[in-house]
């Protein structure tokens, strides 16, 4: 999925349970996080949860300030990376589906609707854990993907970066007519192009392979 030249480091934040306060609780650790990566040969460092970084419209900036204030290296999150990716695919008109409780949903659809997204449906499977989470199959996210097929949506957005949703994203666009965005997806194209990387990238959506 990488081009040629390009790779992958991370660390780990601590993240208790799915609430919404769980979920906030987790961007306490950035800056430490952050020092760690800072001090690896890196350019760009990514805070990547979607939940937190859409948890309120300013959300992602603030983690971006800190952690490059606290790594002096570049940063984005997850949230810019997701608003980007819509903009460049002139997507107004979402769906919505996500592993998250309905708190967690609101909040996203209000970030989306702020930024100038209209989210003509959402749902939220409200699963109990992280590792209920990441046991969903792609089959089973391709299922209740094109259960929310409409004529209407610009695009369709499969939220959260614990859902393995990668290698069904091309069926999706073409049994759906529509573009799709993940959240690891749209993370890694921002990435890229922030970096002045700009290969097509084959195999994951119209996002990496034409923009």
């Amino acid at each position: 999925m990488l081009p040629t030249g390009v790779s992958i480091h991370t660390t780990r934040l601590k993240l208790h349970g799915t609430t919404a306060a769980d979920i906030k609780e987790m961007s306490d650790g950035a800056e430490s996080a952050a020092t760690l990566l800072g001090a690896a040969p890196i350019g760009i460092i990514v805070f990547h949860c979607t939940a937190v970084s859409t948890s309120d419209p300013a959300m992602g900036d603030q983690l971006v300030a800190r952690i490059e204030k606290a790594a002096n290296k570049k940063a984005i999150a997850t949230s810019q990376g997701l608003v980007a990716a819509l903009n460049a695919l002139h997507a107004k008109k979402i769906v919505m589906l996500t592993p998250y409780p309905q708190e967690v949903n609101d909040a996203e659809v209000r970030f989306l609707n702020h930024f100038g997204f209209d989210v003509l449906q959402e749902i939220g499977l409200n699963l109990p854990s992280t590792v209920s989470t990441a046991s969903v199959t792609p089959e089973q996210w391709l299922e209740k993907a094109l259960a929310m097929k409409r004529a209407d949506a610009d695009a369709y957005f499969l939220s959260c970066t614990n859902i393995r949703v990668l290698s069904i994203i091309d069926e999706l666009e073409h049994r759906l007519g529509a573009t799709v965005i993940t959240s690891n997806q749209a993370m890694l194209w921002h990435c890229l192009r922030q970096s002045g990387i700009n290969d097509a990238v084959r195999g994951y959506g119209q996002l990496l392979q034409h923009h």
